[in-house]
């Protein structure tokens, strides 16, 4: 009943706000110019010329409240007691006080003219009068809005700036009813903000939340790094309690709000780094030019096709062998799915005549070649596939490109090539080689972008892991111990497009993923933000799978490419003629590859017999 009778009278003030205002502030200045008299004459009453101070004070109020209207207050402009009202107010005060003394200087009352330091002080007492009402104006609105019964207690991690915003937001509206605040930072350790203290560090999570109550976790700091959120989340698993986080910094617009809250994701795992896109210079190969993307209604070939049209190419050719996935890719781009133009393209990269016919028509002068076979098990148990499709179709595409004088050519390749140990691995090697060749026999620009997992794209972890908690498990994982590196797909193709602006022919661009990734603590993490129980089964590392990727081998020296997030690598040139000796149906039984030095023999045959299924690894060609 309290609550209720309570709301309506906040219910109430807010509506009639800037009349009730306007009294508070006329009664502030009558208060205070009888006040400033009473201390100007020692508090002798009958000493006061309280005519005067009558006349002065309801010209004071009727000067401030003209002048306040002219300085924004009473319309609106500011919330209640905020830093900008009160500058306000100050400012409309000293106006007003002005005016006041030149009055008193030139206008006697009843044969006396009030002295110019009551005048003068009166409005330092009225300054506070009316600073104290607001104060406590602003205390009683945001007691009514945290009335609410149905308000849920949170724990808010991080005391920064975020933290405090976010704070400040919650007790103004919203669900939740922040009660805590738990920081790592010692400085902050007595810290209050708006009444809500930080008692302690994530450490102390367990803790606080048996003793708040509280269900529900925010970690408010955007700047976090994957590391520091899967640290955090770590503890939070512990007990329980569901997750939410703010957006990365440069994923956030305007001032930090409860808008802004939402459930920590898998992705917001992996880490949260901030691209500077050298605009220029990618604009200097992609705008004004013909491009073409291969594969283009994948998951990589679509981001890539998203971002390259921002750039406005003259041409953007997409090219796939799945119409349905072109129309998604197409509808993405140009909000429509009419496949009725030729920069639409339907074709595979192993059709040596259809690739001509499609080079001959666009001339494209920059191809970013995204099309492969991807799945590591299908390649094992069908490793021609693979050749065909990852070797010679990229063998196809960098001959043509040579032919039609392409300035630059991207090839997409993958972590899994380096140190190879899977027909996948085995065959981006190959692509990586043929077109490190490439760039020796051609004169434009031949490059191979590698990094790992995607997180997203069609087969990946989550969207599988995903789709097994939504039919109520089990969740299966190879091994507790796998790791990937993983990284977000606009991401990935983000510094694919920069990459792709570097002087670096025929080497292979290495991607920086970051810190590998327990592929069980995704798992995990998804599982925990299932309301059902789903159990996990372990299933063994699949044949030429690894337990930990790397995005080097062993014979690979990094260096530096000039942009921070990205490294470079030689790899042996090889020709088309050395990749015709090997035999497509040998790659199921290579688990090593030893890439022999630039100066072997180039195009050497294998020394062992084709077909020997006792070999455990080939000295490929060179």
């Amino acid at each position: 009943m309290r609550g209720e009778i309570g709301k309506r009278f906040g219910a109430v003030l807010i509506r009639r706000r800037f009349l009730i205002q306007v009294a508070i502030d006329s009664c502030a200045w009558a208060l205070g110019l009888s006040c400033a008299a009473l201390f100007r004459f020692d508090l002798v009453f009958r000493d006061v010329p309280w005519r005067s101070v009558a006349i002065f004070a309801a010209l004071a109020a009727v000067l401030y409240t003209v002048l306040g209207f002219r300085c924004g207050l009473f319309v609106h402009r500011w919330a209640y007691g905020t830093f900008e009202e009160l500058a306000a107010v100050v400012k409309a005060t000293a106006l007003t006080t002005l005016a006041v003394v030149v009055l008193a200087l030139a206008v006697p009352v009843d044969g006396r003219v009030l002295p110019v330091s009551v005048a003068v002080s009166s409005a330092f007492l009225a300054l506070g009068f009316m600073s104290a009402a607001r104060f406590i104006w602003r205390i009683r609105m945001d007691r009514l809005r945290r009335a609410g019964p149905d308000r849920e207690p949170i724990v808010i991690i991080g005391a920064g700036e975020a933290g405090r915003r976010i704070v400040l937001s919650m007790l103004r509206s919203g669900p939740y009813e922040p009660v805590a605040l738990l920081d790592d930072n010692p400085d902050l350790r007595n810290l209050r903000v708006k009444g809500v203290p930080v008692l302690g560090t994530s450490d102390d999570f367990a803790t606080v939340t048996k003793l708040t109550g509280a269900r529900k976790v925010l970690i408010a700091i955007p700047s976090a790094s994957g590391e520091v959120l899967r640290s955090i989340t770590a503890r939070t698993d512990r007990v329980d309690t569901e997750v939410f986080v703010l957006p990365a910094v440069h994923d956030l617009i305007g001032a930090v709000g409860i808008g802004d809250i939402r459930p920590i994701e898998a992705e917001d795992l992996l880490g949260r780094r901030e691209l500077n896109l050298n605009v220029s210079q990618v604009a200097d190969y992609l705008t004004g030019r013909r491009v073409l993307v291969t594969g283009a209604g994948g998951s990589i070939g679509s981001e890539l096709c998203r971002q390259i049209s921002r750039f406005a190419p003259a041409e953007l050719v997409m090219l796939d062998r799945d119409e349905s996935a072109l129309q998604d890719v197409q509808l993405s781009i140009e909000g429509r799915g009419l496949l009725d133009s030729r920069n639409i393209v339907v074709g595979c990269i192993r059709d040596r005549q259809r690739m001509d016919e499609v080079f001959a028509e666009h001339r494209p002068e920059v191809v970013f070649h995204a099309a492969a076979l991807k799945h590591l098990p299908l390649l094992e148990m069908h490793p021609e596939e693979g050749w065909k499709t990852n070797v010679w179709g990229t063998q196809n595409l960098l001959s043509l490109s040579g032919r039609y004088e392409v300035q630059r050519f991207v090839n997409i390749s993958t972590d899994k090539a380096a140190a190879p140990t899977s027909v996948l691995g085995l065959t981006k090697r190959f692509a990586e080689r043929l077109t490190a060749q490439a760039a020796i026999d051609y004169s434009g620009t031949y490059l191979s972008v590698r990094f790992g997992n995607v997180l997203g794209s069609r087969g990946s972890v989550i969207p599988l892991f995903r789709a097994q908690i939504a039919a109520g498990g089990p969740v299966t994982v190879t091994d507790p111990e796998v790791t990937r590196f993983l990284m977000t797909i606009p991401e990935a193709c983000e510094l694919v497009v920069q990459a792709g602006a570097l002087e670096h022919n025929g080497r292979v661009l290495i991607l920086d993923m970051g810190e590998p990734v327990r592929i069980d603590d995704l798992a995990r993490r998804l599982i925990a933000d299932s309301p059902r129980k789903v159990s996990i089964v372990y299933t063994g590392l699949r044949p030429g799978e690894k337990l930990h990727e790397v995005l080097t081998g062993s014979e690979e020296d990094p260096i530096a490419s000039g942009h921070p997030l990205i490294s470079a690598v030689d790899v042996p040139p090889m020709s088309a003629r050395a990749a015709e000796l090997v035999d497509p149906r040998e790659l199921s039984v290579v688990v090593d590859l030893r890439v022999p030095g630039s100066d072997s023999g180039a195009d050497s045959a294998p020394t062992t017999p084709a077909g020997d299924p006792a070999r455990v690894g080939h000295e490929l060609p060179d």
